[in-house]
């Protein structure tokens, strides 16, 4: 399939120059060389199209399927991709013990925003000086964004200090990502059914 993945390259039916071509149906079966016309003629017999899938091959190769199907089809595969590798990435909040009250605030939105999104969460808490001296202050903090936040997120890799560091993880609700979603969506409907 990776081979007719980028058909926008592609010619299709009357755009083929070639005199003979190398046919594959829609079924994948291979036909063999026959002459452009036959071609056209099996490919209109089905209600399809004829797609020159290797141009450069000799001759060219050419398979019947339905252009506007695999297009549409190649399209959601292509942002259903890149969905999957939204949700794989990981943004980072960067935060110290002694952070201000109203720093926190801004941190914590940031980090209720991202889950929302979708996005996995890394919070880096970044000890300076003589403060490693008291982790217990650090490792509350991470607790406390994780409390304020658990009802977009959950704790997927419980902090560890090493050196003068610690690292949290945090990961979207499912629920949580999916009602978003279906929210956007009935936003975007209302917002088209106003248009109309």
């Amino acid at each position: 399939m990776s081979k007719f993945n980028n058909l926008k390259q592609n010619r299709i039916n009357d755009q083929i120059t070639a005199k003979k071509v190398f046919l594959i149906d829609e079924d994948g079966t291979k036909l063999g060389v026959v002459s452009i016309y036959d071609a056209m003629d099996k490919a209109r017999e089905h209600n399809m199209d004829l797609v020159e899938v290797a141009r450069n091959e000799f001759p060219p190769v050419c398979k019947i399927m339905d252009y506007g199907k695999h297009c549409f089809l190649l399209k959601k595969n292509q942002v259903k991709a890149r969905k999957e590798n939204k949700f794989k990435e990981k943004k980072e909040i960067q935060v110290r013990p002694n952070i201000e009250e109203h720093d926190f605030q801004v941190k914590l939105r940031h980090l209720i925003d991202f889950l929302k999104t979708g996005f996995k969460v890394s919070i880096v808490l970044k000890f300076k000086g003589r403060q490693i001296v008291h982790p217990s202050i650090g490792m509350n903090l991470l607790q406390r964004f994780a409390d304020h936040a658990k009802e977009v997120g959950k704790v997927e890799v419980h902090p560890v200090i090493e050196g003068k560091r610690a690292n949290m993880i945090m990961a979207p609700i499912a629920v949580h990502a999916k009602n978003e979603k279906t929210e956007i969506e009935s936003r975007n409907d209302d917002h088209s059914s106003d248009n109309a």
